[in-house]
């Protein structure tokens, strides 16, 4: 199965999200993936299984837990692949930057404003 098939599919996504802030059992993540899509713990085995298979992810078991983490080749294959594409966004963001660093100079130059308050009109 090819990368971008794997990653096509948000529960997968969704468990490697789970996985970028470490390693995590099994039932941890069918909780969290059953809550948020409404799938069975089957339909979880099965996704957890594509992304061992595929390579994305790595299994341990400790006791009678699996313990699930991230591998980073097939990531890495991908970010490879999106580095041509990059110009389309550094550019943009580059200029965002220049952008936000030009408002910030003004702003320094126009001092600090004082605040003002309403006037207000006398009954009479």
């Amino acid at each position: 199965m090819q990368a971008f098939e794997v990653l096509g599919d948000p529960v997968r996504r969704r468990i490697l999200e789970l996985l970028a802030d470490g390693e995590r059992h099994a039932g941890a993540m069918g909780g969290v993936i059953r809550a948020e899509f409404g799938i069975s713990q089957p339909a979880v085995s099965r996704h957890l299984r594509v992304l061992r298979e595929s390579g994305f992810a790595s299994v341990r078991p400790v006791g009678n837990r699996r313990l699930y983490a991230v591998e980073s080749a097939p990531l890495r294959e991908i970010d490879l692949w999106l580095a041509r594409f990059r110009r389309y966004w550094n550019a943009r963001l580059d200029a965002l930057g220049a952008e936000l660093a030009h408002g910030r100079h003004a702003h320094r130059a126009e001092g600090p404003q004082r605040a003002t308050q309403p006037e207000h009109e006398e009954d009479t």
